[in-house]
């Protein structure tokens, strides 16, 4: 386990660190954009926002939708890492 506040900060660094590596012409960077937040919601705080972060997914293959205010990965689940832990 860890602090959410603690682990949202340091996912916004290096989602920002990314696209300044990015921008700087570097063509391997973090993909942050696959990063969401609890239930696959799209953390609109990232870099480009909500526009940019669909523009990624969506070139990747995966569906964003709208409800509400928010935006979420369709069928998230089923592109999960599988951590193991150990039998």
């Amino acid at each position: 386990m860890a602090c959410p506040i603690t682990t949202g900060i340091f996912a916004w660094i290096a989602a920002h660190a990314a696209a300044e590596a990015e921008a700087a012409g570097k063509k391997s960077v973090t993909p942050y954009w696959r990063t969401l937040k609890t239930g696959g919601e799209v953390n609109p705080k990232y870099p480009g926002g909500i526009p940019a972060l669909k523009r990624r997914l969506s070139a990747e293959g995966h569906t964003a939708v709208q409800k509400r205010k928010r935006f979420f990965v369709e069928g998230f689940q089923g592109h999960l890492a599988k951590l193991n832990r150990g039998a």
